[in-house]
């Protein structure tokens, strides 16, 4: 969920890993953009592409033509309408979680929405 008000490379950048989905390699893309610590320019998204042994040049193209923007439009309008500010956001048996998201509270959560004893 890019939220451009705080970080404005981040909807193209999520475009980029949408692009790159339709080349098969979409956590490839996302660990890459993550590891890219903010370098997010168009030129950087391409390279990447080239670093993950996709077709850079499509990227480009579908980057510039805004292929996948609507995608990431899509998914960025559902989560707000979920209750998702921001990530990362975990569902706990449908029910957006809103507490800690370590192993340890995620475990408890899990284990009270479904009855269990911890």
């Amino acid at each position: 969920m890019p939220i451009p008000e705080l970080h404005p490379l981040a909807p193209k950048a999520a475009e980029a890993a949408e692009a790159a989905s339709a080349q098969g390699a979409f956590w490839p893309m996302h660990d890459r953009l993550y590891a890219a610590r903010g370098q997010l320019a168009i030129d950087d998204l391409v390279r990447y592409a080239g670093e993950l042994d996709l077709d850079a040049q499509r990227l480009r193209a579908e980057l510039s033509e805004d292929v996948h923007e609507p995608r990431v439009s899509r998914d960025r309008e559902s989560a707000l309408a979920s209750g998702v500010l921001g990530t990362p956001a975990f569902f706990v048996n449908g029910e957006h979680h809103e507490g800690a998201f370590d192993a340890g509270s995620l475990v408890s959560a899990l284990e009270k929405t479904s009855g269990a004893a911890g």
